[in-house]
């Protein structure tokens, strides 16, 4: 019988390689193919990076990722990578105007002492978290054309995010208090982007 540590590990496990995956099993039918970077994420130290190709006339498929590895003053971090796909719709035609869309998103983190607002996700700030993320979303956002290779893009999504973390005391090399599981439901995209059409 395989014990529910395995099944939480191999669930994982495939949830990661979906992520990986879902972008490469689209047949890129595009005349479009844009990239961008979400001004928020820059603002937390967070490199990032999208790319979006249109797959129809009203349909396309972004992926982006981010990746944070800083220590900041007074043991702070929220360190962390992660990817969301994410497919949209659009009301008049691809990077013009409304979309909703729907997301998968997944990642790692290890969190201690983490600054407003992430400090709102934290349950308390005496301890280092220290785990999985993973969640599913809807979203609503508008694309603004600037001229003929730029843009302004704004977006928020909500949904399901659940997190499996290993908790240590708030020191360096705390000790270990346990394994955890959470799940909430709650924000899980918002993005002010800057967006150059490649073609």
């Amino acid at each position: 019988m395989i014990s529910n540590v395995v099944l939480r590990f191999m669930t994982k496990r495939a949830v990661i390689a979906f992520l990986f995956v879902l972008p490469f099993s689209f047949t890129a039918s595009a005349q479009r193919l844009a990239v961008k970077t979400n001004l928020l994420h820059d603002a937390t130290a967070t490199i990032n990076i999208g790319l979006e190709t249109s797959l129809a006339p009203k349909w396309s498929l972004e992926v982006s990722g981010g990746y944070n590895a800083w220590d900041f003053e007074g043991y702070r971090k929220w360190k962390h990578w992660l990817v969301q796909p994410e497919a949209r719709f659009w009301f008049c035609e691809t990077f013009n105007g409304h979309f909703i869309a729907a997301h998968v998103l997944g990642g790692e983190y290890n969190m201690v002492n983490p600054a407003f607002p992430f400090s709102l996700w934290n349950e308390a700030l005496s301890y280092r978290n220290e785990g999985w993320y993973y969640g599913a979303g809807i979203a609503y956002g508008y694309h603004w054309i600037l001229g003929n290779r730029w843009s302004i893009e704004a977006e928020i999504g909500v949904g399901y995010l659940g997190s499996d973390y290993d908790r240590y005391v708030d020191v360096h090399c705390g000790e270990w208090l346990g394994n955890f599981h959470r799940d909430a439901f709650g924000i899980t995209k918002l993005a002010v982007s800057v967006v150059f059409l490649i073609m």
